[in-house]
């Protein structure tokens, strides 16, 4: 091989390998960028999801006390929320599941709850145009533990888990005009309230036939929620819930509200207002003779532990 051959060869060999290289990096960002486009699931984006958990807890003691007092008294009360909404198109789907649970003891009243409950919402509705939905919504509510109730300081049972528990399935318009405020009217709603517990059911409580443990009603219905944040630390929330029962004393509304405001004093710490209200005409448990229906009312106010899901 002459001089001039070798020379040419020695000068086109870098072009070759620096050509292959370019090549080899050009199919490379291609393939990545391939890679990158077809990773994303977009599906999760029309989701948004989150919740809270809070726990607030306080005790006090004393000894030898001349103003008086219990000598010990403890409580805790914790809620846990969570929810999931859905829009895609035309259609939308929100749910909702809200436990709290309260627990007092002192030395006189001994232990009892304060608070038991868990709600399941979950509300799909088509968009008839911006602000209004053609709506299908399901809701259960019931409690986990026993209940008394204590007139006259004698303690008396009262409740149970699925003892009452409530069940609607409605058929309605849902009116969003914001994103905080929904309003959903229903004139073909069914509800069913089951008294689990034999005891409870032998007594007719609850609305149900003496020795049954549900009862179905039909009715107008009507729930109207609103969510609010002012800002990264004030957030309240509302709900009520309203129902009316064609069959028997339409008149007599049962009602069901709940409102909880929420400010944040740290990073995890926050005060809590819970407001809850309940009147059902099938609740006769109050009154001087145990027999009347009553305004239920619940307040309960705490600073503690809250995280945010």
């Amino acid at each position: 091989m002459n001089r001039k051959v070798l020379s040419f060869l020695l000068f086109l060999l870098p072009l070759i390998a620096f050509s292959q290289d370019a090549i080899v990096k050009k199919l490379q960002v291609e393939s990545l960028r391939q890679v990158k486009k077809d990773i994303p699931d977009t599906g999760w984006r029309k989701w948004k999801t989150g919740g809270a958990f809070s726990l607030s807890i306080g005790q006090g003691s004393q000894s030898n006390w001349a103003a008086g007092g219990d000598d010990f008294s403890f409580t805790a009360n914790t809620s846990f929320r969570l929810f999931g909404f859905y829009k895609n198109g035309k259609h939308s789907w929100d749910n909702t599941f809200d436990v709290n649970f309260g627990y007092i003891n002192t030395t006189s009243l001994g232990s009892r709850k304060n608070d038991d409950r868990f709600d399941l919402l979950s509300k799909y509705g088509f968009a008839l145009n911006k602000k209004f939905n053609l709506a299908t919504l399901g809701n259960f509510r019931s409690q986990f533990l026993k209940g008394y109730t204590y007139p006259d300081n004698v303690k008396t049972f009262a409740s149970a888990f699925l003892s009452p528990a409530y069940a609607v399935i409605s058929q309605g318009i849902d009116y969003k005009p914001n994103k905080d405020l929904s309003i959903f009217l229903s004139p073909v709603t069914s509800r069913w309230v089951f008294v689990r517990d034999s005891v409870l059911s032998e007594k007719g409580e609850y609305g149900v036939a003496h020795g049954t443990h549900s009862i179905n009603q039909n009715g107008a219905f009507a729930t109207i929620g609103y969510q609010k944040s002012f800002n990264k630390f004030v957030s309240y929330k509302s709900r009520l819930d309203i129902f009316s029962n064609y069959k028997k004393d339409p008149q007599n509304i049962d009602i069901f509200m709940t409102n909880i405001l929420s400010a944040k004093v740290a990073r995890i710490i926050a005060f809590s207002w819970n407001i809850d209200m309940i009147y059902d005409n099938d609740v006769q448990l109050f009154g001087k003779t145990n027999s009347s229906p009553a305004l239920q009312f619940k307040s309960i106010i705490g600073v503690g532990l809250q995280v945010k899901i």
